[in-house]
């Protein structure tokens, strides 16, 4: 591997997991404990349905039950509640580790200078920042897979991915890369699109926060805005999406504002007692639950049922710049901001759980930043409730700027060289 490039821009064909049928996956998965199927059944939503149709949640527990005469009687249980049974004991252990267990981190450098930006699905992460690259790794061995270039139309401002493709916001514009496939740019007309501050997508739209404070939906296929809602007279700096069609922008003005994605204007707004800038944003789909987090350092919870206030934490001295849960998790809430903790608080109390930082005493930057394709491993302190973080040197928090969670894991990017990978082990 060359010392200045982690990837080569020769690609060979390659068969992926996705060109497999059914019946092949369903012998994979087979051999898995009901750890790693909760894991896989995660993935994507083919890989549900092999799991759920091949009933392997009911054949686990006959497994485990030849083993052990601890487990209770649920043989009468139908798939989906299998499926709910396994997931549960998943999450469970998820959060036990993300609180009580030990932790290392993983770090390597994944750019020449700031990456900003990451996201974490199906194995794999995606980061970019201000080289005009974006790099798709390996969760598991951190090898880059894919690179793809970004256009010098502006900065890379957001994105997101899946298994075909990656949409991103770069400068003004929407930008789709097919993967393994030629790059894509939305026209966009001279003075008709403000600065975009954030971006969302499900297809077939992307969703654009604007300095302006609207939000523009573009249709990702005939590439042209569809329509555009006034949410707020001030910016709309984050942006989440619910599974029912229904947009929620935060705002540097401290107001959360929802509207319906068909929709051309705003139909509700979430308040809270605390008036500074909302800078990041999530939304819970099986708890309905919305999270905020303020240029404060306070982090906010709102039921979207009732549309009530929940909770309100003060986390930090100053910005919230990322918070995020596992998808099926209805407990751990993962945040972190300009301080450089990674915090796991209480999804439904907003009541912190543990907080780390790498180590102080190996705070110092290794040959991991000098060289791509180098793996350090550091060591972390779980922190007392107590602590002044201040007296924690600066080189062993860098601000996270972004944050993506995994099962057992977290990866984090300081708007450095570097990409971390926080494991956490029951």
């Amino acid at each position: 591997m060359e010392a200045n490039r982690p990837f080569s821009t020769k690609r060979s064909s390659r068969t992926s997991i996705q060109s497999l049928d059914s019946d092949i996956l369903c012998l994979i998965f087979a051999f898995l404990d009901w750890f790693d199927l909760a894991r896989c059944s995660a993935v994507c939503t083919s890989w549900y349905n092999v799991i759920h149709k091949c009933n392997l949640w009911k054949k686990q527990y006959y497994k485990q039950q030849r083993g052990s005469a601890c487990l209770p009687d649920i043989s009468d249980f139908s798939e989906t509640s299998w499926k709910m049974y396994y997931e549960g004991l998943a999450m469970e252990q998820h959060r036990l580790s993300l609180r009580d267990g030990s932790v290392c981190i993983d770090q390597w450098k994944g750019h020449s200078v700031g990456v900003h930006q990451c996201r974490m699905k199906m194995g794999l992460i995606l980061t970019g920042g201000r080289d005009k690259v974006m790099r798709i790794w390996s969760s598991k061995s951190y090898k880059c897979l894919e690179e793809y270039s970004v256009p010098d139309v502006g900065h890379l401002v957001d994105f997101g991915f899946d298994e075909n493709k990656i949409v991103g916001l770069v400068g003004t514009r929407v930008c789709i890369w097919r993967r393994h496939g030629e790059r894509s740019i939305f026209p966009a007309r001279e003075g008709t699109f403000s600065r975009g501050l954030c971006m969302r997508y499900i297809d077939p739209e992307a969703v654009v926060g604007c300095e302006d404070g609207t939000v523009r939906i573009f249709d990702m296929y005939s590439r042209q805005c569809s329509h555009i809602i006034r949410m707020r007279s001030g910016p709309v700096t984050c942006l989440a999406l619910t599974d029912n069609q229904m947009i929620l922008s935060g705002s540097s003005l401290g107001s959360i504002t929802m509207a319906g994605l068909s929709s051309d204007q705003r139909v509700a707004s979430l308040k809270s007692t605390d008036c500074t800038g909302i800078k990041s944003l999530c939304f819970n789909p099986r708890s309905h639950l919305v999270f905020a987090g303020s240029t404060s350092g306070c982090s906010h919870c709102w039921d979207l049922r009732t549309m009530k206030p929940l909770w309100q934490t003060r986390v930090g001295p100053n910005v919230v710049y990322s918070m995020q849960h596992l998808q099926s998790d209805k407990t751990a809430l993962v945040v972190g901001g300009i301080d450089g903790v990674l915090r796991i608080l209480n999804q439904d109390t907003g009541q912190l759980l543990s907080s780390y930082v790498m180590n102080e005493e190996t705070g110092k930057s290794g040959s991991a930043e000098k060289r791509y394709g180098i793996i350090e491993k550091k060591r972390v302190r779980k922190l007392s409730e107590d602590i002044q973080i201040d007296s924690i040197p600066k080189l062993s928090r860098p601000p996270i700027t972004c944050l993506a969670v995994g099962m057992k894991k977290v990866v984090t990017t300081h708007n450095g060289k570097l990409i971390r990978m926080w494991k956490f082990n029951k």
